[in-house]
């Protein structure tokens, strides 16, 4: 079965092939790999790792309650400051991280593998279904969250805990979000996106209401008329063009539409590849389309991006794993066009590029690579919708350190917004921060006034 370029074709591995290239890229530890992984920690006072996580887990004594056969309680200390721990655990770049700044690198050059453990702990916790939250009494407040990805979630999640109702609007089929539709397959097995939403919502109040598009079916004014509070949430939708020509040719697709369609198809051999694949960009999108489009059997898979290896987005071990995996990563290359055969994609010009006066410019020498199918994974952009008077900065919303947009009555956080690196763990912490401000502002507007003599 073929789909646009003559290349591209499905079906060109085995049932076992695809299985074992498609299936859990780090297994949970077993009891017994926990404990030797645990015991290597020093639980360091006023451990860097702690300070390097974007949401502060007590790392040290989640990796001692796991030494002392604590799992569930190591659990609860991990969702104490991030309920998405389980993901976290998958797809955070912890060698950046937690991980880069324990102190175990500096004697041997390799650190505590905390997120290992700390799935080790999580996985436990949510395959009993042990929940260690439960609503406080009904305060009467109910708050809109719009998007259901790491960030609603989290927000939602911990004003439900305050007694608080929360409906989550999404516009996808599905919730979940990044986690959902932008991680790689090998990252997250057995739907454990899905998983992952329904036990944080297990704590009940709770509303997720998919299909639903800011600016489409609901208005920001709608919303803050409707509701005590607002929080946005709803990531990078947009995604940025070449501006090349050929963009438009059979063949040339979004890394993010690739990744999501891989991920909700439940047959991987359906799934159409290119013979020859160019993925250009240079931040974890591309790294995930170009392993995976790797996994689906393409014979040649080419990553080209504009700067140098110390310039990529992607972690120096993402790209490993890359070239692990056979991909090709071509640095100092630019697209120029794409060239064209019958209406389909047959090669790729680049120019090469370099740093001169401190800019990056064409060095004016070009070639072309053979492709009939290339993904584009050059970032992506906040597309607002009806936001009316909200002040947006850089192409995003404008919030302060807790969250709290130009519009009063209203926070924003995650991707969307121009604060921390575009990551889960850095979605979840803004989410989370900002359902505590929330509820401040709620008992600020509760407490009666105080008459001054």
């Amino acid at each position: 079965m073929e789909r646009l370029g003559s290349g591209i074709q499905a079906g060109r591995l085995s049932p076992d092939e695809y299985a074992s290239n498609f299936s859990d890229l780090h297994p949970r530890l077993d009891k017994h790999e926990a404990l030797v992984a645990a015991d290597r920690c020093y639980f360091c006072y006023d451990a860097p790792c702690t300070t390097a996580c974007p949401t502060a887990i007590d790392i040290p004594l989640f990796i001692r309650q796991i030494s002392t056969g604590n799992p569930l309680g190591s659990a609860k200390t991990i969702f104490d400051q991030n309920i998405l721990g389980g993901m976290c655990a998958r797809v955070c770049p912890t060698e950046t991280l937690c991980e880069q700044a324990c102190v175990r690198n500096t004697a041997e050059d390799r650190p505590v593998e905390i997120g290992k453990l700390q799935r080790y702990s999580t996985d436990i916790a949510m395959e009993m279904n042990r929940q260690f939250y439960h609503r406080a009494a009904p305060s009467g407040r109910r708050v809109a969250v719009v998007g259901a990805g790491p960030a609603g979630l989290a927000c939602a999640h911990r004003l439900s805990m305050h007694g608080h109702d929360v409906v989550i609007f999404d516009a996808r089929e599905k919730a979940g979000g990044l986690n959902e539709y932008g991680i790689a397959t090998y990252k997250a097995t057995e739907n454990f996106a899905q998983r992952e939403v329904e036990y944080i919502t297990a704590i009940g109040g709770i509303e997720i209401r998919t299909g639903q598009m800011l600016g489409r079916d609901f208005t920001l004014g709608e919303l803050t008329s409707n509701f005590d509070a607002v929080f946005l949430g709803m990531g990078l939708a947009g995604v940025n063009g070449l501006g090349i020509e050929g963009e438009d040719l059979a063949g040339v697709e979004d890394a993010v539409d690739f990744i999501a369609a891989l991920r909700q198809t439940t047959d991987k051999a359906e799934v159409p590849i290119g013979r020859r694949v160019v993925v250009l960009g240079g931040g974890m999108t591309a790294i995930d389309a170009a392993i995976q489009a790797k996994l689906l059997g393409a014979e040649e898979v080419t990553i080209c991006y504009r700067r140098g290896k110390e310039n990529m987005n992607a972690s120096g071990y993402e790209q490993d794993l890359a070239t692990a995996n056979g991909v090709i990563i071509r640095h100092w290359l630019a697209p120029k066009r794409i060239i064209g055969k019958d209406g389909k994609v047959a090669g790729i010009e680049v120019e090469y590029t370099a740093i001169r006066d401190g800019k990056l410019v064409g060095t004016g020498e070009t070639g072309v690579i053979a492709t009939d199918q290339v993904m584009k994974a050059i970032g992506q952009s906040f597309v607002g919708g009806t936001l009316g008077s909200l002040r947006i900065e850089r192409g995003k919303i404008a919030v302060d350190l807790e969250g709290r947009t130009s519009i009063d009555g209203v926070w924003a956080g995650g991707d969307c917004t121009g604060h921390g690196e575009d990551l889960t763990v850095s979605a979840t912490a803004q989410g989370r921060d900002a359902a505590e401000s929330i509820n401040r502002a709620f008992a600020a507007a509760a407490r009666p006034a105080v008459a001054v003599a």
